[in-house]
């Protein structure tokens, strides 16, 4: 059963990366500099999650850029970082698998799609659906869901809904299309709905000012902290939420939030 055992201070060059468990987005390496900086600074804030799988052999399981950082503040500086703070687990193999792909899941710039893995993952490994959603949080529904589309989803789908082009909604409409089609009609069906989704129609619907997942990506590279007040807040909330902001609010935000709503 997977469990936390302990919180320890441990070796860095003893924490390895094992075959079966990586990152699920290749390092993102202006992230690693920054991490690195902030580290430096600051110190490791948040533990590195690593499964032992042996009494003293550990193996990386979240925090890789975290873990990237600290090598590179290492590699300019030696001695530094020696031992570091991690979390320790314990669980078979497709245990830790699993609880890898979740922690690469939460993270503020998630999308659904980097759910599917994890999802189908421990289905594979014979995870029924009410464990699924309980170990990452969700409901049963949603994971019905991924079930039921993900695994034969286009990958031309796949890859509009990675890039927000479109919402899971629409994406699991085209998914049940495509399986309601008549037997030797799949490919036709699929095709219009996907020429439909560059129709004018869609291309004049206006753009967001700012979306969540752009703020989250701009904010890591903006200064640590702002002076706002609730207004400012408020302001910054309703262009993450309304298509068309008013231009005084998107003004306000520009002006608390430098560099949040850069070109």
């Amino acid at each position: 059963m997977l469990s936390t055992v302990r919180f320890d201070y441990v070796d860095f060059e003893r924490v390895h990366l094992h075959p079966a468990v990586a990152n699920h987005r290749p390092l993102n390496e202006a992230k690693v500099a920054h991490l690195a900086e902030d580290i430096q600074n600051n110190g490791l804030l948040e533990p590195i999650v690593v499964w032992e799988r042996n009494p003293g052999e550990y193996f990386l399981v979240g925090g890789f850029h975290r873990h990237g950082a600290i090598r590179r503040i290492r590699a300019g500086h030696p001695g530094y970082f020696d031992r570091i703070d991690v979390r320790v687990v314990r669980g078979n193999l497709d245990e830790i698998q699993a609880l890898n792909l979740k922690l690469n899941a939460d993270r503020l710039d998630t999308r659904i799609t980097d759910y599917f893995d994890a999802v189908i993952f421990m289905a594979n490994a014979n995870w029924d659906k009410g464990r699924i959603a309980r170990f990452l949080d969700k409901n049963l529904a949603w994971i019905e869901d991924i079930l039921r589309y993900a695994p034969g989803m286009d990958p031309r789908v796949r890859r509009l809904l990675e890039n927000g082009q479109i919402s899971w909604s629409r994406a699991k409409a085209i998914c049940r299309a495509v399986l309601s089609a008549s037997p030797g009609q799949e490919r036709a069906v699929l095709e219009k709905a996907l020429a439909a989704v560059g129709r004018p129609a869609d291309a004049s619907r206006p753009a967001k000012v700012l979306t969540y997942r752009t703020a989250a990506k701009r904010l890591k590279r903006c200064p640590t902290s702002f002076q706002v007040s609730g207004d400012d807040v408020l302001a910054l909330l309703q262009v993450l939420r309304h298509k068309a902001p008013p231009a005084e609010t998107v003004e306000r935000v520009r002006s608390a939030f430098p560099g949040l709503l850069e070109a």
